[in-house]
């Protein structure tokens, strides 16, 4: 692994604490808060977005680990390094933002980042196979 991968898997090991976190308040929230219960929409995106942060943080340093094998120009490996880790910013952000308020019946303009975090996801993906695909002929 190179040093711009070491670092970015650094800085996501340093981040991951706050899904553990995370998952802890959501806990917290489905045992303590009434409120929280009564909203079945609010609880199917917030845990979307926790499930959503964690599995996307271990698949980006999973892809840190691919991403210096493969035959990319160096500008298209530093945008996989990117949008992998970029995505599990921002489809989280959608779910948990679109229905911030208690009494939301319907998911609010947030919830847009998800769709751009799923894109993200999609384009560092495809751009990390095809130079995965290339690295082997």
């Amino acid at each position: 692994m190179n040093r711009a991968s070491s670092r970015e898997a650094g800085i996501l090991l340093v981040i991951f604490p706050t899904v553990i976190y995370g998952g802890v308040s959501l806990l917290g929230l489905l045992i303590n808060d009434p409120r929280y219960q009564e909203n079945a929409l609010r609880q199917d995106l917030w845990r979307a977005g926790h499930a959503h942060a964690g599995v996307l943080l271990i698949l980006a340093l999973v892809c840190l680990r691919y991403v210096d094998e493969t035959k990319l120009p160096s500008w298209l490996r530093e945008f996989v390094r990117r949008s992998v880790p970029l995505s599990a910013i921002l489809l989280p952000l959608g779910f948990f933002l679109s229905v911030l308020s208690p009494d939301a019946t319907s998911p609010n303009a947030f919830i847009y980042f998800a769709y751009l975090g799923a894109v993200s996801l999609t384009v560092g993906l495809l751009v990390l196979g095809v130079g995965l695909l290339r690295a082997r002929t």
